[in-house]
């Protein structure tokens, strides 16, 4: 029997069903960990400002209608999408549906718990980052394998195909908060290019690299 190289048995573990709801798990509990930051310091949340004011209209209001309605909207969306086309969007899902949505479900409810401190918020998350995995890999199971799913397949190539035009704009933005973040925006991106990836994706590191060394 051929012994496997450690790369062999990296992929191996990665593409275990198990290993895919462990992933889940850590990083819906970072995330709902970040809404509890932001809930009590004002700062950490993982999404848009103009959703993560959604919560914030909800916490002076208190009608989270407009930000459970929306985010958690988004994460149902997301998870039946997820197994039928074989990606699962980590934006709509996680960042909004279990960063914004299911806290403003809670929060409009009155439990407080999940939020009492971090412990308890990290716990949670991963609780319903545990079900997220779960739901995902039955839906996917019961799918028939190749079922053609109408709709999704052409929804997330519409979102990839827009993407690859936002990296001038991602520069332009990073150049405009510090210069550092402009400059690792450039390098980034012409990297990503001279590697045949998409410089979107290489714009946004950059600047988060040169961003964060020289964050004043």
């Amino acid at each position: 029997m051929e012994k496997k190289t450690f790369t062999e048995k990296f992929d191996d573990f990665m593409m275990k069903d198990s290993t895919f709801i462990l992933l889940v798990m850590g990083a819906a509990a970072a995330i709902f960990a970040g809404t509890y930051m932001f809930i009590k310091f004002g700062t950490g949340a993982f999404n848009e400002i103009s959703i993560v004011a959604m919560l914030t209209d909800g916490m002076g209001s208190g009608d989270y209608a407009a930000a459970a309605g929306f985010a958690a909207g988004f994460l149902i969306a997301r998870i039946l999408e997820g197994p039928l086309v074989g990606l699962m969007d980590i934006g709509g899902s996680l960042m909004t549906g279990v960063g914004i949505g299911i806290p403003a479900v809670f929060l409009s409810m009155g439990w407080k718990f999940p939020f009492s401190n971090f412990f308890a918020a990290l716990v949670v998350g991963a609780g319903i980052g545990i079900t997220i995995g779960i739901i995902i890999m039955v839906i996917r199971k019961v799918v028939p394998e190749g079922m053609a799913v109408g709709g999704t397949s052409i929804m997330m190539g519409a979102g990839n195909a827009v993407g690859r035009y936002l990296a001038p704009l991602i520069v332009i933005a990073a150049a405009q908060y510090n210069v550092y973040a402009g400059i690792g925006a450039v390098i980034g991106a012409a990297i990503f290019y001279k590697w045949g990836k998409e410089t979107t994706g290489g714009a946004i590191l950059g600047a988060m690299i040169l961003g964060a060394i020289f964050l004043k």
